[in-house]
């Protein structure tokens, strides 16, 4: 007997699979905000030199011939973002006439920023452009980082401690880093707390899933693992709506984060996975946990019948095998769970680096970020709904190679389109980013299904590996 037989005698997908699973998911859904939120609050607007500061009265007489005069223009006829004349060119303002060989210098003075969409952001604050605009992608990259060191932080703690109390503490730490970037005012601040908010993700996806798997019958997983994928869509809408209300970077960062404050309360009243516990020896806590569900479920009387010798019972099996201690080294250890970590190394390799790719630089399709935004969560969608209907008729691994290769015919096929054609290219890009959700949901039901549970947080690490350079 295995214990999802367990569950089936307690009203398999019950009452208490939909809530719990409901309330897991949610936080999952703002989690998403935040693996995006860099595409507002970093968000790169039109910019120029500031001029020469011993010219700023003429600048206040025209400002329109003050540009003209003091910042050359590149190829398109748009002023440079990083180049300035030395001194100012007043013979630009005749009509007609333009200046030859005049020398530029880089903007010593600052930058003038087009707040009509983006009142403030990051590269604003900091002037995170021209020279420095590769801090601002390091500032993402240090969020990846993040995410890889919580796979290894709170994936060893949750074989440890449990599934429930590293997931309490990493909605609590997310709550309070998130706010922290909003308040204090230095780069390096914002990097320190955003690489803390990137443990949190790692914390809070580990511990839903195993969550989720080990309360959810096997019958239930395939519609429990779609949910979560469509939690994350439902975070992409949420947050391109939240971003076009809220414009200030640091309103914006803290309205996404407090929320993570309600999830740290109402989490205290989750129960712990019974299968950790009768996994740990605590049999009387597990029987308790399983017979609020037995109530929940509305089979009062199969839970009264509960004992802790009935109930170990039905994990016997499990508990022989459990290894006193585990590490990444149980991923390469036999050869059943070797071939399907390298294939699975392969496969999140480039689903990461291509979905990662395609959805955290929304500006680079030159429309409407908040229109891409949507458009890239909208179309998850009608991707995973076939997801799920090819996952329970066809299988898991069909799907997956057949969504990774669709995936990489659009991206591909994206490379050949002219840049004026905006339009179609964001089209073949979102059905691409589609594809790769959906790929992502079959690997991560994967996961719940091949691996032993005790060993999922370190493919949570190997996972994490792709992401860490985009």
């Amino acid at each position: 007997m295995a214990f999802t037989d367990l569950l089936d005698r307690l009203g398999g997908v019950g009452r208490f699979q939909l809530v719990y699973t409901g309330l897991l998911l949610l936080p999952c859904s703002l989690l998403a905000c935040h693996n995006f939120l860099q595409n507002f609050t970093a968000a790169v607007p039109r910019h120029h030199c500031q001029g020469p500061a011993n010219h700023t009265a003429a600048a206040t007489n025209d400002s329109g011939a003050w540009l003209r005069a003091v910042v050359p223009l590149d190829r398109l006829g748009d002023p440079e973002p990083c180049r300035r004349f030395k001194e100012p060119q007043w013979a630009l303002l005749s009509p007609n006439t333009s200046v030859r060989g005049a020398a530029t210098e880089g903007c010593r003075d600052g930058w003038v920023y087009d707040r009509s969409v983006f009142p403030s952001t990051i590269v604003m604050e900091w002037d995170l452009v021209c020279e420095a605009r590769p801090l601002r992608d390091l500032a993402q990259s240090i969020y990846m980082a993040g995410v890889l060191v919580g796979a290894i932080v709170f994936g060893g703690l949750a074989d440890r401690l449990g599934r429930k109390g590293p997931l309490v503490w990493a909605y609590l730490q997310l709550a309070v880093s998130g706010a922290a970037t909003a308040y204090f005012g230095s780069f390096g601040a914002y990097c320190v707390f955003r690489f803390l908010m990137g443990m949190t993700f790692s914390g809070i996806i580990l511990n839903s899933l195993s969550l989720v798997v080990e309360w959810m019958p096997t019958r239930g997983r395939t519609v429990a693992g779609v949910l979560l994928g469509y939690s994350f869509t439902l975070g992409q809408l949420i947050l391109a709506g939240v971003a076009y209300v809220i414009r200030p970077w640091r309103w914006l960062q803290f309205a996404v984060s407090v929320p993570f404050l309600i999830f740290f309360l109402y989490s205290w009243w989750l129960p712990e996975s019974s299968r950790w516990l009768l996994l740990r020896g605590k049999s009387q806590l597990a029987v308790e946990n399983l017979r609020k569900v037995a109530v929940m479920n509305g089979r009062m009387e199969e839970g009264e019948r509960l004992t802790k010798e009935v109930v170990s019972s039905y994990i016997q099996s499990e508990i022989a095998s459990v290894c006193p201690s585990n590490s990444v080294l149980d991923l390469f250890r036999t050869p059943a769970i070797r071939k399907i970590t390298c294939c699975l190394m392969v496969v999140w390799f480039s689903n990461s680096l291509a979905y990662y790719g395609l959805a955290i630089d929304l500006q680079k399709f030159g429309l409407s970020v908040y229109l891409v935004q949507v458009l890239f969560g909208v179309i998850d969608i009608p991707a995973m709904l076939v997801a799920t209907t090819t996952m329970i008729y066809v299988g898991r691994r069909a799907t997956v190679a057949s969504f990774l290769l669709l995936a990489g015919l659009m991206v591909i096929a994206n490379m050949f389109v002219p840049e004026d054609m905006q339009a179609l290219r964001v089209a073949q890009a979102a059905l691409g980013k589609g594809c790769l959700a959906s790929s992502f949901i079959c690997v991560y039901l994967f996961t719940g299904e091949l691996y032993p549970t005790e060993i999922r947080w370190g493919w949570a690490l190997l996972r994490s590996v792709p992401a860490l350079g985009v």
